[in-house]
């Protein structure tokens, strides 16, 4: 009986292993093509200059972008990447035509430029220091390009917020943040601008890299106000991008 038994039983469990390990190789391997997709849509030019810049391709559009390689918030990351693909080829489930939408912590304006060529309402923010880039790079890519003319306005998370940024008058239906939880010691700033921009039907679309322990607690953090499901993930990149609404609210 117990041979018999283990007989049996072992083509079932070899069955299941090789069913896992075809389902994480097909995973893999989605998530390669993908990821291959998605960085082959910028273009580093090879003639070295005093600006650094590169060339992205978006919606049919080619995005020039002006960066400073002293700074991170002038350099476009590969969550700014994932981001705009998901928002291009998305369309009909988030549909940027005529929404209001915020980016925070906009940096280069990538994410910013593709979804005012969306036809979006478009506020960029970011810093004082790095305004001036920003607006260069939104003027430059969206000028007779967009349906709105974007905007880009100062934002120091937790700064004024009422003042520059009345709830009264936050009617966002996106706010979109890519690589914005990094080693910086303004997480608990972020996450207090996540909720003041929030109205009940705000949708939060958040790409994020995961490098350190902060990370993941400030996700923990973050699950306290706000529903938050993963919508898609890159692990050759270790990016997830993540859908979140406020806590206690129906999703949109």
């Amino acid at each position: 009986m117990i041979k018999k038994t283990s007989i049996y039983r072992q083509p079932s469990f070899h069955y299941l292993m090789d069913s896992e390990a075809q389902e994480e190789t097909r995973e893999d391997y989605d998530d390669k093509q993908v990821v291959t997709e998605i960085m082959a849509r910028c273009f580093i030019p090879t003639v070295i200059t005093n600006i650094s810049w590169e060339i992205f391709h978006f919606i049919g559009h080619e995005i020039r972008i002006t960066e400073a390689m002293d700074c991170y918030g002038a350099v476009v990351w590969p969550s700014a990447l994932v981001l705009c693909y998901f928002l291009e080829t998305n369309t009909k489930q988030y549909n940027m035509v005529d929404k209001n939408v915020i980016e925070i912590g906009a940096g280069t304006g990538l994410v910013s430029i593709v979804a005012s060529l969306l036809g979006a309402h478009v506020t960029a923010t970011d810093l004082p220091e790095l305004l001036g880039n920003l607006q260069y790079n939104i003027s430059r890519n969206t000028k007779m390009k967009s349906k709105h003319l974007p905007q880009v306005k100062e934002l120091s998370w937790g700064v004024a917020l009422d003042t520059n940024f009345p709830r009264s008058s936050n009617n966002f239906d996106y706010i979109l943040a890519a690589d914005v939880v990094y080693a910086h010691p303004f997480l608990e700033e972020l996450l207090i601008t996540f909720d003041h921009l929030c109205k009940e039907t705000t949708i939060i679309l958040w790409a994020m890299k995961f490098r350190l322990e902060k990370e993941n607690k400030f996700v923990d953090r973050f699950k306290e106000l706000f529903d938050l499901e993963e919508i898609s993930s890159f692990p050759s990149l270790n990016i997830k991008l993540y859908k979140a609404v406020k806590k206690n609210q129906r999703s949109v």
